[in-house]
């Protein structure tokens, strides 16, 4: 068997639990986040973090072993790269997950638009929820800030995303500042993602009514 062949095996294989442990992962960490009081949860908490980063460190060498593509491999595979440096967003790979169980049912059964629409609403929640917590880590009890709660975060993350950015709420730490970055280019992309995919889907269902409307040899 090539290594075409146990790559994708492998992907196929996997693709489902790790999908699982990434929201298992992004659980544990909003745990460690918020249950300040609870000292006992939250050590429990970080040791599940650090066994499940393990588990996707693990399962990047086995991709990368299997790629046969060594250090290209990195690029080639952006995605892979960027989770398992940053294991919150993780859960963004809900749409390789939904290739892969396509591929074992047959064809998708969402058009291109609806499935692009349908993944960037959801990859725009995961990352507005991991980012608020990672900021809110960040900038709660710092000196001048302006985030006291997570649902400050929250309105911060909304506001961030959605490219309004109101100035009410502001990360005040270099980290802080360093994330808002990273999500006001994700929500730039997904945003863009969004309406360039709701305006395609606009314009076809137009030309089709169109066509439909034409008399016969017109």
């Amino acid at each position: 068997m090539d290594d075409d062949n146990r790559a994708a095996r492998w992907e196929q294989r996997t693709e489902i639990p790790l999908f699982l442990a990434s929201l298992l992962f992004l659980a544990a960490y909003a745990t460690r986040v918020l249950a300040v009081g609870l000292p006992g949860w939250r050590d429990l908490c970080g040791f599940t973090l650090i066994a499940l980063y393990v588990v996707f460190a693990a399962d990047y060498a086995v991709r990368w072993r299997l790629s046969g593509q060594g250090p290209r491999f990195v690029t080639t595979h952006l995605l892979h790269t960027v989770v398992v440096i940053l294991p919150l967003l993780r859960p963004v790979r809900i749409v390789p997950l939904y290739d892969v169980i396509q591929r074992r049912r047959g064809q998708p059964r969402l058009s291109l638009y609806a499935r692009v629409i349908s993944y960037a609403g959801l990859s725009t929640v995961l990352l507005g929820f991991a980012g608020a917590l990672a900021v809110y880590q960040q900038e709660r009890g710092a000196p001048g800030a302006t985030m006291r709660t997570f649902g400050d975060a929250v309105w911060w993350a909304a506001a961030t995303l959605s490219t309004v950015g109101y100035g009410d709420i502001t990360p005040v730490t270099t980290l802080g500042r360093t994330i808002a970055t990273g999500m006001m280019a994700g929500g730039l992309a997904l945003l863009g993602a969004v309406t360039g995919s709701f305006s395609s889907w606009v314009m076809q269902t137009f030309t089709r009514e169109s066509d439909a409307q034409k008399p016969p040899g017109g």
